[in-house]
C-alpha cells in the first residue's frame, strides 16, 4: 500500500517496525518517528495538544490535511497546463518524476493520474508502465490510453470492438421493433439525434483530436463492412465525421477529403431531399475527385452506400419522377435526376470497389433511364386509366379490368440492376403510402425475386410492414391477404428467419384486423419449427397470446394516422389523353 515511498527518502510502515523492534524505549522512538515524519511546521506541534483534548485521532487530523493538499496540487496541475508559460510541460514532467513511484498508492494516484492527463506527450517508459499494468490502464485518463492507443493498434481494436458490436445489435433492434408505424420508423430520427447515442459519443471521445487514431476506426469499418456486408458500417462511419464536426475538431475534419461532402450530403438527409442547390454542390465534389486522389471514392461510396443515405436519395428520385411526369418531361432531361442515380450507383457499388480497390465510378447504366423508369411509369398509367375508367358514367364505361401482370422490362431490370431494384423496391412503398391497394397486389408478388434479394432484406421488410398498417381495413379481405403473404412474404419465409420475424411482427399489429378464416392458415403456417431462433418463437407466442385475447374482448376501433407524406399528387384531368400520376 505504501510501495515507492522509501525512494522518495520517507519512512514507512516497515521503517517504523524495525525501529520498534530494535529500540530500548519505544515510546521515544515513536515520539521521535512522529517529529521526523509528521507536519514540518514549528507552529502545529503547539497546537496538536488542543486536538488531544478533544479526542480527535491526530490519523483524522493528518489525513484532513492531506486531502485538502491532494485537492490543492490537482488543481494547480490543472492551472500549470491551461497556463501559456513555456516551461509549463517541463514542470510537469518534474512533478512526474517525483510522484510517479507512489502511483500504486490509493491516496496518491489521482496527483499522478492528473499530471498524466496533462501531459500532451508522456514520456515512453512510464506509457509502458501504465499500459503493462491492469489496474493502472484502467484508471487511466482517455487523454493518456489515447497515446498508448496509437502505436498499440490491436489493443485500441479490443476496446473498440465491444462499441462497433454493440451498434449493430442497437441497428438490428430498431429494424425488428415490435413498434410498426409509418410516422416512426428505423428513418425517423434525426442526422443530429443519431449522433447523441452512446457508441458514437464514446468513439468521439476515444478518439479526441487525434488523427491517428481515426484512420485506425475507419480502417476497422472498411476491414467490417467488407466481411460482413453489413450497411450499418457504413452509417457509423459518416455519423462519426459528423460528430467530430458538430465538436468542432478541425483537426481530424479538415484532413478527412470526405468532411465537406458529408456535411452537405448530412444536411439532405435531415430534410429527407436533396433539393437543387445541394445537389449541384454534391455534384461538384464528385466532379472535383482529381487524378491521383481517386482513393477517396471508396470513402464517399461508403457514405453513400450509409441506409440513411440511400433512403433520402431514393426518396429524392421518386419526388423527381412525380415532378418530371407533371411537366410532361423525360427522365434523361433531368440533371438533377442523373446525379441522383449517379449517386446510388456509387454507393450500391461500395463493397465492390473496397474491396477490388479499384476506385473507380461504377459505369451508370443509362437504360435504367431509358427503358426501366418509362417501364415503370407505365404502370402508373395503368393504374390511372383504371381509376379514370372507374369514374366514367356507366354508359362511356368500357370491359377494362385491372392488369395483374408487370411489364417484362421492369421485371427483368429489378432482378438485374441493382439501382434500378432500389427505386421499385420504394415505388412499391410508394403506392402503399397512397393506400393503393389494386397497385400493391399487383406489385407484390413481382418482388418476390429481385437484385440479390433486397426485397427481403431486413430494412425493406421493416418499412414495408410499417407501411402497410394504413391498409389495415384491406386485410380483412382475402384477396388481400393472399397477394401479401402467399404471393410475397410466405415465399420465402422457411429459408429466411428474417422475413419470418418480420411477418410475425406485421401479424402482432394486425390480428384483429386479418381475415378470421385467413388467420387460423397462418397460424399453422407460421408456427417456428425447433431450430428457430428465441426471438421469433417469442414473437409468435405472442401473437397467440393477442388472437387469445381478442377472442374474449371485442377490438376497439382504429382512428388512421393523419399523415403528412411531403408528397403533393398530381391532378388527374377528367379525361387526358395522356394520364399523369404521382410516382
Amino acid at each position: 500500500m505504501f510501495a515507492g515511498l522509501p525512494e522518495l527518502g520517507i519512512s514507512n510502515g516497515e521503517d517504523l517496525k524495525e525501529t520498534l523492534t530494535n529500540c530500548t524505549e519505544p515510546l521515544k522512538a515513536i515520539d521521535q518517528f512522529q517529529a521526523e515524519n509528521g507536519i514540518l511546521l514549528p507552529t502545529l506541534q503547539s497546537a496538536l495538544p488542543f486536538l488531544d483534548l478533544h479526542g480527535t485521532p491526530r490519523l483524522e487530523f493528518h489525513q484532513s490535511v492531506f486531502d485538502e493538499l491532494r485537492d490543492k496540487l490537482m488543481e494547480r496541475v490543472a492551472t500549470i497546463a491551461e497556463g501559456k508559460e513555456e516551461d509549463r510541460y517541463v514542470k510537469l514532467e518534474e512533478l512526474l518524476e517525483k510522484s510517479f513511484p507512489l502511483v500504486k498508492m490509493p491516496s496518491i494516484q489521482p496527483v499522478v493520474m492528473q499530471v498524466l492527463k496533462h501531459l500532451p506527450k508522456v514520456p515512453e517508459k512510464k506509457l509502458k508502465q501504465v499500459m503493462g499494468d491492469k489496474e493502472l490502464y484502467k484508471v487511466c485518463a482517455v487523454e493518456v490510453k489515447r497515446q498508448i492507443w496509437q502505436d498499440n493498434q490491436a489493443l485500441f481494436g479490443d476496446e473498440v470492438s465491444p462499441l462497433l458490436k454493440q451498434y449493430i445489435v442497437e441497428k438490428e433492434t430498431a429494424l425488428f421493433s415490435n413498434d410498426l408505424s409509418i410516422l416512426h420508423n428505423f428513418f425517423s430520427p434525426s442526422p443530429k439525434t443519431r449522433r447523441q447515442g452512446e457508441v458514437v459519443l464514446k468513439l468521439t471521445q476515444m478518439i479526441g483530436k487525434n488523427v491517428k487514431l481515426y484512420d485506425m476506426v475507419l480502417q476497422f469499418l472498411r476491414t467490417l463492412f467488407l466481411r460482413t456486408r453489413n450497411v450499418h458500417y457504413c452509417t457509423l462511419r459518416a455519423e462519426l465525421l459528423m460528430s467530430l464536426h458538430d465538436l468542432d475538431i478541425s483537426e481530424i475534419c479538415s484532413v478527412d477529403p470526405c468532411h465537406k461532402f458529408s456535411w452537405c450530403l448530412d444536411a439532405c438527409i435531415r430534410e429527407k431531399f436533396v433539393d437543387a442547390k445541394r445537389a449541384r454542390e454534391l455534384q461538384g465534389f464528385l466532379d472535383g475527385v482529381k487524378k491521383g486522389q481517386e482513393q477517396v471514392l471508396g470513402d464517399l461510396s461508403m457514405i453513400l452506400c450509409d441506409p440513411f443515405a440511400c433512403n433520402t436519395l431514393v426518396l429524392s428520385t421518386v419526388k423527381n419522377l412525380q415532378e418530371l411526369l407533371s411537366q410532361d418531361a423525360l427522365p434523361r432531361d433531368s440533371p438533377e435526376l442523373l446525379l441522383l442515380l449517379r449517386m446510388l450507383s456509387l454507393g450500391q457499388g461500395a463493397w465492390d470497389m473496397i474491396d477490388s480497390q479499384v476506385f473507380k465510378e461504377p459505369r451508370m447504366d443509362l437504360e435504367v433511364v431509358t427503358r426501366f423508369l418509362p417501364a415503370m411509369m407505365s404502370i402508373v398509367v395503368d393504374d390511372y386509366t383504371f381509376t379514370v375508367e372507374q369514374k366514367l358514367p356507366s354508359e362511356e364505361k368500357t370491359s377494362l379490368t385491372y392488369p395483374t401482370t408487370l411489364p417484362e422490362t421492369f421485371s427483368r431490370y429489378i432482378q438485374e440492376n441493382r439501382v434500378a431494384c432500389e427505386i421499385g423496391l420504394y415505388y412499391a412503398l410508394h403506392i402503399a403510402k397512397q393506400r393503393n391497394k389494386n397497385a400493391l397486389q399487383r406489385l407484390l408478388p413481382g418482388l418476390v425475386d429481385t437484385y440479390n434479394d433486397m426485397a427481403f432484406g431486413d430494412i425493406f421488410l421493416h418499412l414495408l410492414t410499417g407501411h402497410l398498417t394504413l391498409l389495415s381495413d384491406e386485410f380483412g379481405s382475402e384477396e388481400f391477404c393472399t397477394a401479401v403473404f402467399d404471393n410475397f412474404l410466405l415465399t420465402s419465409f422457411s429459408s429466411k428467419e428474417n422475413v419470418h420475424r418480420h411477418s410475425l411482427r406485421l401479424l402482432n399489429h394486425l390480428h384483429q384486423k386479418v381475415l378470421a378464416s385467413y388467420m387460423e392458415t397462418l397460424i399453422k403456417t407460421l408456427e417456428p419449427p425447433k431450430q428457430s431462433s428465441e426471438s421469433v418463437k417469442e414473437l409468435y407466442t405472442l401473437w397467440k397470446e393477442k388472437l387469445e385475447a381478442s377472442k374474449k374482448s371485442p377490438p376497439e376501433p382504429e382512428e388512421a394516422p393523419s399523415l403528412d407524406l411531403g408528397l403533393h399528387p398530381v391532378t388527374v384531368p377528367p379525361t387526358p389523353s395522356t394520364p399523369t400520376t404521382p410516382v
